[in-house]
């Protein structure tokens, strides 16, 4: 099933490769294999080499790995210092920084100085409004140039940053920045998705009056101008403050576990966890990804298609670091058309292109041949992560997208803002396959009992600590939501929670998250092996399965989304079940198939199975509006009511 080979690496002399090649010969390091191994037994000497060969901008000094027998206690670079949006800023010059375009075809590019230029007048603006370090700005804004400028100023203060995108409603919002008690808000006017205009205005003055710490109140226009609105609070404009203010050209240095900004995670499953993540560590594991696995260059041009709310960001602005130019995109990736992303690609010269595998799932079920349309010369690297990338979706892409690129499926989370899989420019790609674990993280699959396991499904853990850890949870004092997030099945092993199986290639597979699993007659399932079956289905356009819990069982219930022109009927439902009875097994076999209009997912795209879950079994749910459309929730409610009816009889 994982076996189809789709691309080999060419002779072109990578940054791993000469990352290799620079190393002492006496390691005798021969392969990926021999490297990674050396990262993880050597961590003090690894992470040296990675300061040193990506550039990294800092005072090393002392011992870089302090180790101590509790996992959470090890130290990285305890002694360094170093400021973030200073690495993100030693070029200086005329080219592009960050190109900017919407679905509205809005353009903005800025120059490296002119990018400069705005972080330090900013930067000035804040310390005047009396901004110290380790306090919080927080930011309701779209994926525009100005959200970039407005974080490395905070960067450079050494203040600590956090966004929600626009489009979270206004409960999602507080319920994340009351928690953390921000100085500062920023918020834009307004953002376009799907052809249509949002005012955002309209909910900043509930924020405002949810949250009595924010002192300060700053606009910064989607299209950049000095107009002016009539609002129930006083605040500044962003474009008049670049106008007026002088630089502030000091980078301060800080220890490099500092704070440098607060994730949250999805919310789903009640108040969303406040993850603070330490500058240095966050910058590192990015450097090393984007410098070793991404192959990314000075002057290539990266692209990620993300919003501000979700980890992706963050890990594309870090490009800066690399001396990258970074493609922002803003709106839906389907307006004007459903190439318009590769648009883009073409006309910018991206040289790595990043998007959610939900997006490579829809240009395949829409049959879109993008390789007709684009050359994509400069595309050497197509990043997906977000969910599992299916076999088929692999294939979509050689196909047509580009025959000749070097895909790469990643995994990790914002928990880590970072990756435990990942590509690797110097190994085969394999249909559905992740590559490899990543540099430095000790990654392995492991049984309930904690055995250590190959070519079978289990638990993804990492076994040893990595510079990217949370420092913390905002407001976990006794750090109890830290230690049972991440180390409360294993003793002294970080857990992750996704259902993963190492393949005879070396690769990983990722099922879905373990709390997700499915059990049938005692057999754990993986939910991404029924979607890698029913989307392949003409009829379907994606799926999802959950349990259903009755006295002394589990039944596995499916739901699909048809595509247009499609009904559900009994003619379908057999062709359903029959095709997973060929590809898997009578394990896998739904008792139940319900046709729905939509399914419940993040605003960062994900599908939220455990609330599906929760709704099918009756159980009530929390923080609907941390979900992009929850208007989807009342199907599933009757869903309950008829299964209950059902096996009440």
């Amino acid at each position: 099933m994982h076996n189809i080979k789709l691309w080999s690496p060419n002779n072109k002399k990578t940054n791993l490769h000469k990352f290799i090649n620079q190393l002492d010969k006496s390691l005798n390091i021969k392969n990926y294999a021999d490297l990674h191994n050396w990262s993880i037994k050597h961590k003090n000497e690894f992470w040296t080499n990675v300061w040193d060969f990506t550039n990294f901008v800092g005072e090393k000094k002392g011992k870089i790995f302090k180790s101590a027998p509790e996992f959470t206690n090890n130290k990285f670079f305890d002694e360094c210092k170093i400021n973030y949006a200073e690495n993100c800023l030693t070029r200086d010059d005329d080219d592009d920084a960050i190109i900017f375009h919407s679905e509205k075809k809005i353009k903005r590019n800025y120059s490296w100085k002119e990018l400069k230029s705005a972080v330090l007048k900013f930067a000035n603006y804040l310390k005047n409004n009396n901004i110290e370090k380790n306090d919080r700005i927080a930011a309701i804004l779209p994926n525009i140039p100005e959200t970039v400028i407005s974080f490395l100023s905070t960067a450079q203060l050494g203040a600590i940053w956090s966004s929600c995108s626009s489009d979270f409603g206004k409960k999602a919002i507080i319920d994340r920045f009351k928690q953390i008690e921000p100085k500062v808000l920023l918020f834009s006017d307004y953002y376009f998705y799907n052809n249509k205009k949002v005012d955002t205005t309209k909910i900043i003055k509930d924020v405002v009056y949810n949250i009595p710490s924010i002192e300060k109140i700053i606009l910064i226009p989607y299209e950049f101008n000095e107009k002016d609105y009539q609002l129930d609070f006083e605040y500044d404009n962003l474009c008049k403050i670049l106008q007026q203010e002088i630089a502030y050209s000091k980078f301060e240095k800080f220890n490099f576990n500092h704070p440098l900004y607060i994730l949250y995670s999805s919310g789903t499953t009640g108040v969303p966890k406040c993850i603070v993540h330490s500058s240095g560590g966050a910058l590192i594991q990015h450097k090393k990804e984007h410098v070793l696995h991404c192959d990314i260059n000075e002057k290539d041009r990266v692209f990620y298609f993300t919003t501000c709310g979700w980890m992706m960001w963050n890990w594309l602005v870090s490009a800066l670091a690399s001396k990258a130019t970074i493609i922002l995109y803003d709106g839906s990736p389907f307006i004007p058309d459903n190439k318009h992303l590769f648009e883009i690609a073409e006309e910018e010269g991206i040289n790595f292109f990043g998007t959610g595998a939900k997006y490579l799932d829809t240009l395949k079920n829409n049959k879109i041949k993008i390789k007709e349309s684009f050359k994509l010369n400069s595309l050497n690297t197509l990043a997906s992560t977000g969910s599992p990338l299916v076999n088929e979706s692999f294939e979509y892409v050689y196909e047509n997208i580009k025959s000749n690129i070097h895909l790469e499926s990643i995994s990790g989370g914002t928990d880590l803002v970072s990756c435990f899989v990942t590509g690797n420019p110097l190994m085969d790609v394999y249909s559905g396959e992740i590559q490899c674990k990543a540099l430095g993280m000790d990654v392995d699959v492991f049984d309930e009992k904690g055995n250590s396991i190959e070519n079978q499904k289990g638990e993804l853990v990492c076994k040893s600590s990595f510079p990217s850890m949370p420092l913390y949870f905002w407001n976990d004092h006794d750090n109890k939501k830290y230690f049972n997030s991440y180390f409360s099945k294993y003793e002294n092993i970080w857990y992750h929670g996704d259902y993963i199986e190492k393949t005879i290639n070396g690769g990983y597979v990722i099922y879905g998250r373990s709390d997700a699993t499915l059990n049938s007659g005692g057999v754990r399932i993986g939910t991404a092996e029924i979607y890698r079956v029913i989307e392949n289905i003409t009829e379907v356009q994606e799926a999802v399965a959950v349990e259903y819990k009755l006295k002394n069982d589990t039944q596995i219930i499916l739901f699909v989304v048809l595509n247009k022109n499609f009904e559900f009927n009994e003619n379908l439902r057999s062709k359903i079940i029959d095709e997973i009875k060929i590809n898997l097994s009578y394990k896998h076999i739904p008792s139940q198939i319900y046709a729905i209009s939509e399914i419940p997912r993040t605003r960062s795209g994900k599908i939220v199975e455990i609330l599906i879950k929760k709704l099918i079994n009756g159980e009530s749910i929390e923080n609907e509006e941390s979900l992009a459309n929850p208007e989807c929730l009342k199907e599933f409610e009757l869903v309950y009511k008829n299964l209950k009816n059902n096996y009440a009889k």
